[in-house]
């Protein structure tokens, strides 16, 4: 089949590579008709994410057709229509029956090596390091789904794919950092980054209840997405400095929850700790540039919250945490509870609360994915979203 693969930093292919097969009985395969480049995903591009191997499949944002199953699994048939989680669940250790579905203890069989870095192992991932279960992505034609009886769930037949695709990731994403917010009616929510995440983040803000939103980012086309789509206050951090502006906007109180979309890869260019952070990721003296995190704990009002979707990869330098434990800041972040979230948020799809496709601004196959991954890195060419159609 065709995919995309890792091969480096910087060097993503669009390779043939061996089919899929059923390993387990609760497998099911898939033909993957829509799938996704992630914001995350350049992370693994530029060589941040350790244990990568080179022919590696990526991608996590994934939906298609069953066209195989298991022996022992009866959740779907062929020819069923699915959107597949971007983690992988068990559905049956603590962590799973408890609604703690990305910490499932089971999904990674690389648990022991991920304990030795983080304590206690995550849950598998699709197509994102051997430090994560090593699992083959979905950015392909044929995508394996492990424990295919809790994650994926069946697409209705009214609706099309880019309508449910991003419940595979950014919707959930977006929803449950809003709701790891803590956000009160009336409340004013600080949003940094404004690509995919980000504006389904400034979606779900309002869904729960906030009185203002405001979103933060550089690139005009982002910026402008969030104002006319989002209907957010927008500040350009280029020309902005950003404790200023938002003490300004707030009466010197500060947001009352901050939400850093940002992550491991805040602009570089940003302010002096920004660059530091660039430098440093060079010299491999540092694996995360946490500019963001450090300015949401400035600007967040006293016993405000923090939650960060945004994904941080090793250790983070000079986090202000004395300001942040004066402060009396509460934090929430995780990747994703994502099956918890898929059923009522397809509802808030069906029901015309929101139509996800609007971040989508480019659209190919496979063979363009490389070149597309640069282009959503760079951000060039007004590219926030790209969807890709492995078979057309």
């Amino acid at each position: 089949m065709k995919a995309l693969t890792w091969h480096g930093k910087g060097d993503i292919r669009c390779d043939q590579v061996a089919d899929p097969a059923i390993e387990n009985d609760r497998d099911i395969i898939i033909k993957v008709t829509c799938c996704a480049i992630c914001g995350s995903d350049l992370h693994l591009m530029d060589g941040y994410m350790p244990t990568m191997k080179s022919g590696d499949v990526l991608g996590h944002e994934t939906m298609g057709e069953v066209v195989e199953v298991g022996r022992a699994h009866t959740k779907f048939k062929k020819g069923d229509r699915v959107v597949v989680p971007f983690n992988i669940s068990c559905g049956e250790c603590w962590f799973c029956q408890n609604g703690l579905f990305s910490l499932c203890d089971r999904s990674n069989p690389n648990a022991e090596q991920a304990a030795k870095v983080m304590g206690q192992s995550p849950a598998g991932l699709f197509g994102y390091s051997h430090l994560v279960g090593g699992y083959w992505g979905g950015q392909a034609e044929y995508l394996r789904v492990p424990f295919a009886d809790v994650g994926p769930i069946k697409v209705p037949d009214v609706m099309d794919d880019e309508q449910v695709l991003f419940l595979s990731d950014i919707f959930p994403t977006g929803y449950m950092a809003a709701e790891n917010a803590g956000i009160q009616e009336g409340d004013t929510v600080a949003i940094w980054g404004c690509g995919p995440v980000g504006q389904f983040a400034i979606q779900s803000a309002w869904m729960l209840g906030a009185g203002r939103v405001i979103a933060i980012d550089k690139v005009p086309e982002r910026l402008a997405m969030a104002r006319d789509y989002g209907k957010a206050e927008t500040l350009d951090f280029s020309n902005s400095d950003i404790y200023d502006a938002l003490m300004a906007m707030t009466d010197g109180r500060g947001p009352d929850s901050c939400i850093d979309c940002v992550g491991t890869e805040a602009d570089a260019t940003a302010t002096s700790d920004s660059m530091l952070d660039k430098a440093k990721a060079t010299v491999y003296l540092g694996t995360d540039r946490p500019h963001v995190l450090r300015e949401a704990i400035y600007c967040c009002r006293k016993g405000g919250t923090i939650s960060v979707p945004g994904v941080y990869i090793g250790l983070v330098d000079h986090i202000p945490f004395g300001a942040a434990m004066n402060k009396g800041l509460t934090f929430r972040m995780g990747q994703t509870h994502t099956q918890r979230y898929l059923e009522p948020l397809l509802q808030k799809v069906l029901s015309g609360d929101i139509d996800p496709t609007f971040v989508i601004t480019h659209r190919a196959g496979l063979e363009e994915g490389p070149d597309l991954y640069k282009t959503f890195r760079d951000k060039q060419d007004g590219c926030i979203k790209v969807v890709m159609r492995p078979h057309d």
